[in-house]
């Protein structure tokens, strides 16, 4: 727990030097002094999942890099477009969970769940998978993230990702922090989301996997479904997504 703690705390610091800590990270945020040190430390907790014989290799290492660097900035950028009013993040899910016109279109746990799993699908991996799983299911406090393991071991023996705490300031949370008695595996949800984002896959990072029905907050349709298309969240989605091609020149992300 106390790397969590001076994790939480070096987050907070860096998330603090702008005059407000509702907003989403600044550009550049991603690569700041404090949280060039949380990529390195997070490099390193993934290359301590391998195998020793694989520690080794510069294609593990490169790897382990990529992955690091890869979440730290997507998590940012996420943020940046969930554009998060409120601080903590979890008082955000009361403009998420409204259909007034001032609502939020996105910004739950979930929702970043899905958005990191679709971001970090674009790497081809050889030595790690990506995984989702729950803290305390089915409770009130229950929340969403996603995890890496290596390929040739699985859930817990991995290191989790949490990019919605604090809106795109990402956290994780070590193999030997997880407490199997809160946190779950949720197989399902990366099954799902497995099949909507292949690896590889050039979604804009404005794509959505489901999207909110037009009049029950609590229903959401899978965004490429026919369903899904015609809700006005759906429409909003493939305008984000236009825009951002354009502005962007093709390029599927910010960063």
């Amino acid at each position: 727990m106390t790397r969590i703690l001076i994790s939480l705390t070096l987050a907070l610091v860096a998330a603090c030097f702008v005059p407000s800590c509702q907003t989403a990270p600044p550009i550049g945020f991603e690569d700041t002094p404090e949280v060039q040190l949380q990529r390195t430390d997070l490099y390193n907790q993934l290359l301590s999942l391998l195998p020793e014989e694989q520690q080794k290799l510069p294609a593990a290492q490169a790897e382990a890099r990529t992955l690091a660097d890869a979440s730290y900035k997507a998590a940012a950028a996420i943020g940046r477009i969930n554009q998060p009013r409120r601080w903590p993040a979890w008082r955000n899910n009361v403009l998420v969970n409204s259909l007034s016109d001032s609502a939020l279109e996105r910004g739950l746990c979930w929702h970043y769940q899905h958005d990191m799993y679709r971001e970090l699908r674009r790497l081809h991996l050889q030595f790690f998978n990506i995984g989702c799983c729950v803290y305390k299911k089915g409770t009130g406090r229950e929340h969403n993230c996603i995890y890496l393991t290596p390929v040739d071991n699985s859930w817990p023996h991995a290191v989790i990702l949490d990019a919605w705490r604090l809106g795109g300031r990402l956290l994780f949370i070590p193999k030997e922090d997880i407490d199997t008695e809160d946190w779950q595996d949720r197989a399902n949800s990366t099954e799902w989301l497995a099949d909507v984002y292949p690896v590889g896959h050039r979604y804009p990072i404005e794509h959505w996997a489901t999207v909110r029905d037009d009049e029950d907050w609590n229903l959401h349709h899978p965004s490429y479904t026919a369903a899904g298309q015609n809700t006005k969240q759906g429409k909003r989605m493939y305008d984000n997504m236009r825009r951002g091609l354009r502005e962007r020149n093709g390029k599927p992300t910010p960063y």
